[in-house]
């Protein structure tokens, strides 16, 4: 099972997103046989915002530190951290992971469907055993965000190798659905409120990625677990000091 065939099973592939060793470790001892990274994750634990192109140096780190944990990896690596599309690639063929997740959009605008194509051709050309999930950010940042216009950026992705197409902040399932008919490899969306996975793989979908959700869902644990201390209440469940002191003391070993 490769992790090119995860996409293909009889559901749909979660994948988990992580944003350091301790959360990949965890999330491999949970089960999942592939971890995705969270960009925004990646940023904000360095004190940055997400998307300026700031995770790059970080990326290049937390791929190394990752080849030990016993799951698939695909990085979230923003734009390609470059506008040209060989340097893009040859960022990517420096980490030494199964797939990665590029997205069409630089500063919070869309670029132009034929640059970002190129990037995918050329990140392809250069490591063509790589999964490449493309992402369309039209739905995202509400730009074009429109069946046709994501279906022309989704098609153009896919002519120049793209594995997979990524389409944040779809939601509405007669879009999905359409979608799913017209993009000829996996489509991968993120959680929709009040569809299960179940209904999701009806639709169509064959991954979905939690992105930066478990991220923030550990600031406000973390924020939660200081209040009860504070405030006399009763303390939150956690995974014991043993337990991830023994996940890392393997993990280093």
């Amino acid at each position: 099972m490769t992790f090119r065939d995860l996409h293909h099973g009889d559901r749909p592939l979660v994948l988990p997103n992580a944003w350091d060793v301790p959360s990949a470790l965890s999330l491999a001892a949970a089960g999942f046989a592939a971890i995705g990274t969270t960009s925004f994750g990646v940023a904000v634990t360095h004190g940055r915002p997400d998307g300026g192109r700031a995770t790059a140096a970080a990326n290049l780190a937390l791929a190394e530190a990752l080849r030990a944990v016993p799951a698939y990896i695909s990085m979230d690596v923003e734009d390609g951290y470059a506008d040209d599309p060989g340097e893009v690639a040859g960022y990517v063929a420096r980490l030494p992971v199964d797939g990665v997740n590029i997205e069409d959009s630089t500063a919070g605008q869309l670029v132009p469907a034929a640059a970002h194509a190129a990037k995918v051709r050329a990140v392809k050309d250069r490591c063509p055993g790589l999964f490449v999930n493309a992402r369309v950010d039209t739905y995202w940042l509400g730009q074009d965000a429109t069946v046709e216009q994501t279906l022309a950026r989704a098609t153009a992705y896919v002519d120049a190798g793209a594995d997979g197409v990524f389409v944040p902040g779809a939601t509405e399932p007669a879009v999905l659905r359409e979608l799913t008919a017209a993009v000829a490899v996996p489509v991968n969306v993120l959680p929709v409120p009040g569809l299960t996975v179940a209904d999701l793989a009806a639709l169509g979908v064959r991954r979905i990625s939690t992105g930066s959700l478990p991220y923030r869902a550990a600031v406000r644990a973390a924020t939660a677990a200081a209040l009860a201390v504070r405030d006399g209440r009763p303390v939150p469940e956690s995974v014991p000091y043993a337990e991830l002191q023994a996940m890392l003391t393997g993990y280093a070993g």
